[in-house]
């Protein structure tokens, strides 16, 4: 197997559009781009917007390793409290996997948002690929970031989820959560990542990487960019079969020189994605925004567009696991009806 592949070249440019190709030794957010002009910002209004009832849920960290791949998997877990009422036990578990550059902090909004509306979020910290990558000498940030791009810490990062989900389900609290309602999910390379673990087709050497975790039974994948240098998109998504969620926005572009990923490399997972499949898909592309908008990063976007965008989200998210596990039918139409003054376009099949 080569060490690097241009199936995940993407990764680099996401590296590069994190720095903006310049030395810095500020760290960017899980999105991959270094705040800048947060001080012209307070963020403490929109962030209390976004916070749910504190009562409603609670958090557990773990540092747990990997003993055969030598490798640290800090997690943080959102849990429903006992005495939340839009509960029912055991619960439904939510995966996630940050961008580049982040860590089990990062997607609080979502996390508590998702506890505090009956499901938990395991949120993990890929140690490759993490928040450390902006510290130290800062000459060497850029080969920091060409590291973290290698395939094979974009495959560590899929068995950093098999591996997460093997030790919570096997953990004390493991009996609170549903094996049958489990979803991945991701934001830009953490959606690369969600993808692969459930059912995207890379080939090496004729055979296609075992990566696929079976009890995944759907993904919401925020600004997933295709695996590039790729002939065929259809051909590595198109057998995911499983219920996708897929969420960006008109400005969610990496720019950098001779290289761009706009909402045009969005579309084209969403329409690649499970064809040949019955199972449901839905797409919602907000106004504006930037790629950084679905990190916890407030600002980026637009200061009034920021929050809106992230309570938006997350309600969609919810809405979609709703009409999935909750035999919610009506859930999509009636955030659609809610945030339409925030949508470009929504599809759901």
């Amino acid at each position: 197997m080569k060490s690097t592949s241009v199936l995940f070249a993407v990764v680099g440019c996401l590296a590069l559009s994190a720095c903006a190709l310049s030395v810095s030794t500020s760290a960017p957010d899980e999105g991959g781009q270094t705040p800048q002009g947060a001080a012209e910002f307070d963020a403490v209004g929109a962030v209390a917007q976004l916070a749910p009832d504190a009562s409603l849920y609670t958090t557990r960290i773990f540092d747990w390793r990997d003993g055969p791949r030598n490798r640290s998997v800090p997690v943080r877990l959102y849990l429903p409290a006992m005495t939340n009422g839009a509960a029912a036990w055991p619960v439904p578990l939510v995966v996630f996997s940050h961008g580049i550059g982040g860590s089990r902090d990062g997607y609080k909004y979502l996390g508590r948002h998702f506890a505090a509306n009956g499901y938990a979020s395991l949120h993990l910290q890929h140690v490759g690929s993490d928040r450390q990558l902006w510290f130290g000498n800062p000459f060497s940030l850029l080969g920091r970031l060409n590291d973290a791009a290698r395939e094979s810490e974009a495959i560590d990062r899929v068995r950093d989820l098999s591996f997460a989900l093997d030790q919570l389900l096997a953990s004390d609290i493991g009996g609170s959560v549903d094996p049958q309602r489990i979803i991945a999910a991701g934001h830009s390379y953490g959606a690369n990542t969600a993808m692969l673990a459930v059912g995207a087709q890379v080939e090496r050497d004729g055979r296609v990487l075992p990566l696929r975790d079976a009890r995944f039974k759907a993904a919401i994948l925020l600004s997933a960019p295709p695996f590039y240098g790729a002939d065929n998109t259809g051909r590595i998504l198109g057998d995911i079969a499983i219920p996708t969620l897929h969420i960006t926005a008109t400005e969610d572009d990496i720019t950098i020189p001779g290289y761009r990923s706009g909402l045009t490399d969005r579309l084209a997972v969403y329409h690649a994605i499970g064809n040949g499949h019955a199972a449901p898909k839905a797409l919602a592309v907000f106004k504006g925004g930037s790629h950084s908008i679905f990190t916890d990063r407030m600002g980026t976007g637009g200061m009034e567009l920021n929050p809106r965008v992230k309570a938006a989200t997350r309600d969609l998210a919810v809405a979609f696991l709703n009409s999935l596990f909750a035999g919610d039918s009506g859930a999509l139409g009636r955030w659609q009806m809610q945030h339409a003054g925030l949508i470009d376009r929504f599809d759901h099949k």
